[in-house]
């Protein structure tokens, strides 16, 4: 056999074992969505302690569009055209992020992972004497906070009252220093109420790594002792 045949057949395995890995991980993420449903991936620091960077999360879509949301729940949500302005972008450019986001292998550019802290009929403000976020004038206790909150050290650097209309929510990072949330809308037209009807679902729990896999805090999590 010549030198360029040799070359040839190795150039030819190279690209079926490339090929098969693809086939692979294609079957693996069908079966993964097919076991656990949709799952995104985690792209920052937003959400710790509660989700890390990498984290992979299992999303409950029968909470779509705010159906049955209650304060504390971890929302995955469409932020375009709230957090993340509006783009112009090709049907190649959706196409290829949807098929990554698919694979489990990166997140979407316009979609939000956040705490739910209020809901429509709810006046939210933060932050009271004691440093805590309050929700018509009740403290409300945050353990996934990861930290002790007082009024040296308050739930949010920044202060903020919100009255939430219907179809509106305010969300929150649980990292309240490193967060685009709710807070960087103030003063902005819907002065940073996101809407309902953008919800995709509820992040339930920690699917991947293997080592954190384990649900996440309920609703009864955000309310304090008396709370609303």
């Amino acid at each position: 056999m010549s030198a360029e045949g040799g070359e040839s057949d190795r150039g030819i395995r190279w690209l079926r074992n490339i090929g098969l890995t693809v086939a692979v991980a294609v079957v693996l993420a069908a079966v993964l969505r097919a076991l656990v449903g949709p799952v995104y991936l985690i792209p920052s620091g937003s959400m710790e302690p509660t989700l890390m960077p990498g984290d992979r999360v299992r999303v409950d879509t029968s909470h779509e569009q705010g159906q049955g949301l209650e304060r504390g729940d971890v929302v995955v949500f469409d932020g375009s055209g709230s957090l993340a302005p509006y783009r112009s972008r090709t049907s190649l450019d959706r196409a290829l992020e949807d098929l990554v986001v698919w694979w489990g292998l990166g997140a979407r550019s316009d979609v939000y992972v956040k705490r739910v802290v209020a809901l429509p009929g709810d006046t939210v403000r933060c932050c009271g004497d004691d440093g805590r976020l309050e929700i018509d004038g009740v403290p409300v206790d945050e353990p996934y906070l990861g930290r002790a909150v007082d009024a040296g050290h308050p739930a949010s650097g920044t202060e903020f009252e919100f009255s939430v209309p219907e179809g509106r929510m305010v969300v929150l990072g649980d990292n309240r220093s490193d967060s685009l949330d709710s807070r960087a809308l103030l003063g902005a037209p819907g002065g940073g109420l996101i809407g309902l009807d953008s919800v995709v679902g509820t992040a339930e729990d920690v699917v991947w790594p293997l080592g954190r896999r384990g649900a996440l805090d309920g609703p009864a999590a955000s309310a304090g002792e008396g709370a609303p």
